[in-house]
């Protein structure tokens, strides 16, 4: 049997099994900004703020800030490795836990269809560091254990060209993309390999080639070890500046 076709036989599989088990829906909204600036050819910083919360903005259920370094192999391929602080809520404790994570990844963008379209390849490493918080004798909220995992992310995002507005520099496009999550090795965080999905449609404005302006509909899946699956039908808004500070005027 050929890879590829072991490939999709575990992908049927993981999928069957991630359904066969009750999934509980719910809404959310995303709003995100990521910032990343090209100080010289080779170098440039990364920089993420995130904050998730219910569909009717009233309750706060995760913080996200990343931050990192990129090295520009060439002008297809970047690499990058940082640190993230994520804060997610816990519901049964009416509190929020700690998440301190490193990581890193490699991305490769290519364009098709006359260079209108872009197409881009992620693969991301995690070490995380996950505060396990319970309630103790004293009705106070203290951390009992910091848990270690090791996870693995492949994003697939697709921008396809509508069309121009005022001139070559702004642009409308349409965005098609999914990122897969899986767990490696033994856990105390999530024991399955599999651990959550992502797929996004929506539609971006690309103002001068410095700010992107996106929204769109982000079916968010998360499979944990104990309890039901989760999907979330969520509302994403994200904002993403791109500064070159490479370009100097002549």
């Amino acid at each position: 049997m050929h890879l590829k076709n072991k490939i999709a036989l575990l992908l049927v599989f993981m999928f069957s099994a991630t359904f066969a088990q009750k999934t509980v829906h719910g809404q959310a909204v995303w709003v995100a900004y990521t910032g990343q600036y090209k100080f010289t050819e080779k170098f440039g910083t990364h920089l993420e703020v995130h904050w998730r919360g219910d569909a009717n903005f009233e309750q706060n259920r995760q913080n996200l800030f990343r931050i990192g370094g990129m090295y520009y192999l060439n002008n297809q391929i970047t690499l990058s490795a940082g640190y993230g602080l994520i804060m997610p809520f816990k519901p049964s404790l009416n509190d929020f836990f700690t998440e301190n994570r490193a990581w890193e990844q490699i991305q490769y963008n290519h364009n098709w269809f006359e260079n209108k379209n872009t197409m881009s390849h992620r693969f991301r490493l995690e070490q995380r560091f996950v505060d396990n918080i319970i309630l103790n004798t004293d009705d106070e909220v203290v951390v009992e254990a910091t848990n270690y995992q090791n996870r693995l992310r492949y994003l697939n995002r697709n921008l396809f060209h509508l069309f121009k507005f005022n001139d070559d520099r702004n642009k409308a496009y349409a965005i098609l993309q999914d990122e897969l999550f899986f767990n490696l090795g033994d856990n105390k965080v999530n024991a399955n390999f599999f651990d959550q999905n992502r797929f996004l449609l929506g539609f971006g404005i690309n103002y001068e080639d410095t700010i992107r302006l996106e929204i769109g509909y982000l079916n968010h899946l998360v499979t944990p070890s104990i309890g039901n699956n989760t999907m979330n039908h969520n509302v994403s808004m994200s904002i993403t500046h791109n500064l070159n500070y490479t370009n100097t005027k002549k």
